[in-house]
């Protein structure tokens, strides 16, 4: 019971009207409301004390002949004393920028502030009233309601501390009319107290008002600043706490990280598991995120997969890096999902302010950069921002512009590397092998234009001239011989990949066997609820499907089940080792016999010695391919190739 009213009374002397019946508000909302009171307060405190200097003045010269004259005057001048340094401290508090919380120790000294002003005021009808003339009378009697008015304006949205000024005041009155006995002063008793109950109705009425009206505001506000799926900050709220940074950087030089965070994978649980499923991973990966931080820091949801951190004085690139190794730990246990666990990671880049710079604009770029060579290294990577980043991140960006007028500009070029059908001796197809001759460059290797390419979008212009090149080519090439062209993860994002390839087979007029579609298991792995689709209305049309690289990724039988190859292509790295680790050999072997007994082809890449090729025949391997067959020819090398494939075939054998 007595914690329940010490409670009671906390809330009550703290101005929350959930005391007087009004809207029942958490701690951190009432603590905001009280910041908005307070402001409004000191925003009417010079002019209250104004008013308290020049009304004890007025009063001090009514009373100036009156028996109590030096005492009314004595009394004035501590009302104009203390009225003067409680105005002072009110200016110099409004020129402090105004507080985002207040506690509620601030609202109970300005409740007992106003208690004490306004006790200050009911001496004067108890004191001074009795022995006062007429005049006196009238003017003591308008003060006192005056300063009922005054009080209730000034503290119009805290109700306790409104009552805490008046009350005196009315108690003075009361007891000022109750010595008196005259009828005229009953009827002046009843005139206050009306008066009184008016005022108090009108201050309850407007702050119950203020109050809903700044909720409705808040959760306006964090309706704005806060992610609807994780409940953090939104990229809107970071900003803002950026800024707020920045200006603590400025004003008084404290230090802080910023950490880019990226989920690894995160588009695979979409995929594999459904947008329900990625909706809860990334709850649950907010939820992490807040257990692992701490209070000051500010933790936001920036982007579909990506969250962003503000960590607050930190002076040492260690202590960033210890929390951002702690940020990674956390993803260590699996998700539990709908019944399945889910494995998490996430790659981390960081800057610090002020060394990585001094505006929002450099350290989010800075980030950025940082995080993308994480996620280039690898899932559960943490990067710093280092100072050569600047000139590799404006080198990939001249390389993209230049990537974006290759195609008007003719720039690029395929070859075609020739595939060998062991069992007929003969050339069965070609890899088309996309080239870009730069004009000041020269040659820009593949790694290296075509991740610029996948990143910026580029592919899917890039990807189209190569198929209709391909298959425009392939048209003047004998009927038993296949074209086969690499296709990007990518590519397969953008649904008109598939009327690309209807157009451009049937634009050069050519049997939708002949072309060949090599994907890797990667891309499987990554895309395969997106491909999936597309890859079976291509094979469908008669398209056929290689998996390249095989034996590089994760392997996986199911996708040899789901999807009918026509082709298994082993990775040169087993095939150049095969003769001389006996791993690589079983794996060689085990491999061709897979495919033997699925019923598809085999391709072995790499070969560039007879003695390869020689072991590569005794295993029953179906097609090879590598610099030993032939080395990428332009387009009008191809018929020699055919002409001389088959005699060195037989040579080579």
């Amino acid at each position: 019971m007595r914690e329940c009213l010490r409670s009671y009374f906390s809330k009550l002397f703290a101005g929350d009207l959930a005391a007087f019946g009004g809207p029942t508000t958490e701690e951190l909302v009432a603590g905001y409301i009280r910041a908005e009171q307070i402001a409004l307060v000191l925003r009417h405190s010079l002019g209250i004390m104004l008013a308290n200097a020049c009304n004890a003045t007025v009063l001090a010269m009514a009373l100036w002949n009156s028996p109590d004259g030096m005492i009314a005057a004595l009394w004035a001048a501590t009302v104009v004393c203390g009225a003067t340094f409680l105005g002072v401290k009110a200016r110099a508090s409004r020129r402090v920028a105004k507080p985002q919380f207040v506690s509620r120790k601030s609202i109970h000294r300005l409740v007992r502030n106003a208690f004490i002003l306004g006790g200050a005021w009911a001496i004067v009808p108890v004191g001074f009233f009795a022995n006062a003339a007429n005049g006196g009378q009238l003017v003591m009697t308008c003060l006192c309601a005056g300063m009922l008015a005054g009080g209730a304006l000034t503290f119009a949205t805290i109700p306790v501390a409104a009552i805490a000024f008046t009350a005196p005041i009315f108690v003075g009155t009361a007891i000022c009319i109750g010595r008196g006995g005259d009828f005229v002063y009953f009827l002046v008793a009843i005139l206050v107290v009306v008066y009184a109950c008016v005022l108090l109705r009108g201050v309850f009425s407007y702050s119950f008002e203020f109050t809903r009206r700044l909720i409705a505001q808040l959760e306006a506000d964090k309706a704005v600043r806060q992610d609807s799926l994780t409940h953090l900050p939104n990229r809107f709220a970071f900003d803002e706490s950026l800024e707020r940074g920045l200006s603590r950087l400025a004003r008084c030089g404290e230090k802080f990280a910023i950490l880019l965070l990226d989920l690894d994978h995160f588009k695979e649980v979409n995929d594999q598991f459904g947008h329900p499923a990625g909706d809860e991973f990334l709850i649950q990966v907010a939820t992490r995120l807040r257990r692992c931080t701490r209070e000051e820091d500010t933790i936001a949801r920036i982007g579909g997969d990506e969250f962003a951190l503000i960590a607050t004085n930190l002076t040492k690139s260690e202590e960033a890096l210890e929390l951002a190794e702690r940020i990674v730990a956390v993803f260590a246990d699996p998700f539990r999902i709908d019944e399945r666990e889910i494995t998490g990671a996430t790659s981390i880049g960081i800057v610090l302010a002020p060394r990585d710079g001094s505006t929002a604009n450099d350290l989010l770029k800075h980030v950025d950069v940082a995080l993308y060579r994480a996620k280039k290294a690898g899932p559960g990577t943490i990067r710093f921002f280092e100072p050569g980043d600047d000139a590799s991140t404006h080198e990939r960006r001249a390389l993209q512009h230049d990537l974006e007028a290759a195609i008007e500009r003719n720039e690029f070029f395929l070859v075609y590397q020739p595939f060998l059908d062991l069992r007929e001796n003969r050339v069965t197809g070609f890899e088309a092998l996309l080239r870009w001759r730069h004009p000041v460059r020269g040659l820009v290797p593949p790694a290296e234009f075509i991740p610029i390419a996948e990143e910026s979008g580029l592919i899917h212009s890039i990807g189209e001239w190569v198929i209709r090149r391909a298959c425009a080519t392939l048209s003047h090439w004998p009927e038993d011989v296949r074209i086969a062209v690499n296709f990007s993860a990518v590519q397969f994002e953008n649904a008109n990949v598939l009327q690309t390839v209807v157009r451009a087979l049937a634009e050069a007029g050519i049997s939708p066997r002949r072309f060949e579609i090599e994907m890797t298991e990667s891309m499987l792995i990554s895309k395969y609820g997106s491909a999936s689709s597309v890859l079976k209305s291509l094979l469908q049309l008669g398209v056929t499907v290689a998996l390249d690289d095989f034996g590089t990724g994760y392997s996986s039988l199911t996708y040899l089940r789901k999807l009918p190859f026509s082709r298994i292509k082993i990775d040169q790295s087993f095939v150049r080792d095969m003769l001389t680790q006996p791993d690589c050999a079983a794996i060689v072997k085990s491999v061709i016999g897979l495919a033997q007994d699925l019923g598809i082809g085999v391709v072995a890449e790499g070969v560039e010695t007879k003695e390869q090729l020689a072991y590569l025949r005794q295993t029953n391997c179906v097609e090879v391919q590598g610099y030993l067959i032939g080395r990428p020819v332009l387009s009008d090398q191809v018929f020699a190739l055919l002409d001389q494939g088959s005699r060195k075939a037989e040579h080579a054998a």
